[in-house]
């Protein structure tokens, strides 16, 4: 049996090169619109760029806290990786009991959420995480991940609080 090289896996292979248009375009849209619209949202406390963590790792990171119901406040971490953006929320501390009861119900959520989901970190807390590729983003996508992240939080966090100790929480 011979393997003879497909011409077009050849090009499918150059087309896996990140493109340093498409990352700048994203780049320029999360400092645009984060700093520019959403910031201005009466419900979001402060929007961030962080340039130690760009410099430690060359990925730019951006931060959005806002004020919610069902805790005191949130962060979104927005990383640029060369062909997607990553987010994640610190959303609960790795509870001392309940464990089984946290799982399920988060495993529950994770059913009917859309654009983020329920993950246990390396540190045994919970995040709520999620990526696009930077070919689908653009400011209609951006609103929909932080709406989604937003909307989850709202609607989970007590419950999860209390079913992790046993009482409501605004960790």
């Amino acid at each position: 049996m011979s393997v003879r090289p497909d011409p077009a896996r050849r090009d499918a292979a150059s087309a896996d090169v990140p493109d340093p248009r498409r990352h700048a375009a994203a780049r320029a849209l999360l400092d645009a619109h984060l700093f520019g619209e959403v910031a201005d949202q009466p419900w979001v406390q402060a929007v961030e760029h962080d340039p130690r963590f760009e410099a430690g790792s060359n990925i730019p990171r951006w931060y959005v806290r806002f004020g919610c119901d069902g805790r005191d406040a949130a962060t979104i971490y927005f990383d640029l990786h060369q062909r997607s953006l990553h987010y994640e929320v610190y959303f609960l501390p790795d509870p001392p009991a309940n464990r089984a009861a946290l799982h399920a119900a988060l495993l529950r959520w994770n059913h009917d959420s859309y654009g983020a989901h329920f993950s246990l970190g390396p540190d045994g807390d919970t995040y709520l995480v999620g990526r696009v590729l930077l070919e689908h983003l653009d400011r209609d996508e951006l609103d929909r991940i932080i709406g989604s992240i937003y909307a989850l939080v709202e609607r989970c966090s007590a419950s999860a609080a209390t079913i992790a100790f046993g009482r409501r929480s605004d960790a």
